[in-house]
């Protein structure tokens, strides 16, 4: 299978890695944003072929694009792709904002391509194995805590280099926990709220940010966002269920006291990136949807765009918006 990879950043060299483990892929060529950066990663793993021009990129011959590039190119390039008769992969956000995404799904239905979105969480084997044990009924969710934490006062990506673009806590960062909390309890997210603290002076983005969510059955979601945190970085969930408790930390679990949970049965790899890129790659090579498909991805949107919304609300009168 013939892939093409969109982004030279640190996220594109996570693919790169995941790519090599699996059997029977060719990166074929690589985009980028700016061409120092882009030939000096081409040259550090070997790529024969770089351009910084996507469309010039997509006349090659290749199956699928890898689409690792800023926000706010996600939906436009995706749709380029698969208007060129390529299958794409595209990190999260598929889009920021609710419209693009929802464009992106039709064309998807149009093209009938294999169209998939990043959410890693939904593979990374800790997850993997809570969302098998709440299937099997074994568990149930009554309470997802999650803390997402960086420390990003400039605007700098996670190498340190200069951002062409500005991240955001609601469309980029919630997406992960949004689309995972449906995908956990299998329903809808039917209610929702969000605060945001004061934005940024020089960036214009909220650096701190409070969602709380829930769904029929009554399971809740706390999630609490920030750029402003000097300390352990990343983003830590905590399953609270009627039979026991649960930390997640990436590929990583361990139960409410600390205690290691063994997943080395729960996939081939511990590495969830990779086990994601696997998924696409099947569900290309046998004409499936995947797990993680934009159609499924598209409640997610639709609650970021309703959370959205509860942002313009007073919190006094949060409790009368909702209902």
């Amino acid at each position: 299978m013939k892939i093409i990879l969109a982004g030279e950043g640190a996220i594109g060299r996570r693919h790169i890695a995941a790519l090599r483990r699996i059997d029977d892929v060719d990166l074929v060529a690589l985009t980028g944003g700016r061409a120092d950066d882009t030939e000096a990663f081409a040259d550090e793993f070997e790529i024969d072929h770089w351009t910084t021009d996507l469309s010039q990129a997509l006349t090659l011959d290749a199956d699928a694009v890898i689409l690792a590039t800023p926000t706010p190119l996600h939906a436009a390039q995706a749709i380029e792709t698969m208007r060129s008769g390529k299958h794409v992969l595209v990190e999260i956000p598929m889009a920021d904002n609710l419209a693009d995404s929802e464009q992106l799904v039709r064309v998807q239905h149009e093209t009938g391509l294999t169209a998939m979105v990043c959410h890693t969480r939904r593979f990374n084997p800790s997850h993997q194995w809570i969302h098998e044990r709440i299937t099997r009924r074994e568990l149930k969710l009554q309470h997802l805590v999650v803390e997402t934490f960086f420390f990003r006062r400039e605007n700098r990506n996670a190498m340190g280099k200069p951002r062409t673009w500005t991240d955001h806590l609601l469309w980029h960062h919630s997406c992960h926990t949004v689309d995972l909390f449906g995908y956990q309890t299998g329903e809808p997210i039917t209610a929702g709220w969000a605060q945001q603290g004061p934005l940024h002076p020089e960036l214009g983005i909220a650096m701190d940010m409070t969602i709380g969510m829930n769904v029929p059955s009554g399971a809740l979601c706390t999630l609490s966002l920030s750029f402003n945190n000097n300390g352990p970085l990343g983003t830590f969930f905590r399953y609270i269920c009627d039979n026991g408790t649960y930390l997640a930390r990436y590929d990583d679990l361990v139960d409410g006291y600390d205690n290691p949970v063994d997943l080395s049965g729960v996939e081939v790899s511990n590495d969830g990136i990779e086990l994601q890129d696997r998924e696409f790659i099947s569900a290309v090579l046998e004409g499936r949807e995947p797990n993680a498909s934009v159609s499924q991805c598209l409640g997610a949107m639709q609650t970021i765009d309703m959370l959205e919304r509860t942002l313009a609300v007073p919190a006094a009168e949060y409790g009368c918006a909702l209902n």
